[in-house]
């Protein structure tokens, strides 16, 4: 049976669970009353610590999943991950609009990574 790690479990969640030498993170978010470009270079510094954490690198993300609340903020979010992610290894990823946890969230991301 393969073990599983949980990062900063919590009640509800945890923040990564890496399950063999699979890593999920939970969706990460900035900090409200940021403009996009700003939740964004905070939720991928917080996914680059996390993978950090898990033994990993951005690297080695396998798939991204982003949800932006307003479509808008597309090119303003993807100047922001054109300059961070990995050119070598680009993840698979989606992208969609949609309403956050709460109306101060501009941008919510997901990633699964290898380890």
């Amino acid at each position: 049976m393969t073990d599983i790690t949980r990062l900063d479990p919590g009640t509800r969640m945890s923040e990564a669970v890496i399950h063999g030498d699979t890593v999920y993170l939970a969706g990460q978010v900035g900090e409200p009353g940021d403009d996009v470009t700003a939740q964004t270079k905070t939720v991928l510094a917080e996914i680059d610590s996390l993978l950090a954490r898990a033994g990993t690198d951005k690297s080695k993300i396998l798939m991204a999943t982003i949800w932006l609340a307003d479509i808008a903020d597309f090119a303003a979010m993807n100047a922001v991950w054109d300059a961070w992610v990995d050119k070598a290894n680009p993840p698979a990823r989606a992208t969609s609009e949609g309403k956050l946890a709460t109306p101060d969230y501009l941008v919510e991301i997901i990633v699964v990574a290898a380890k």
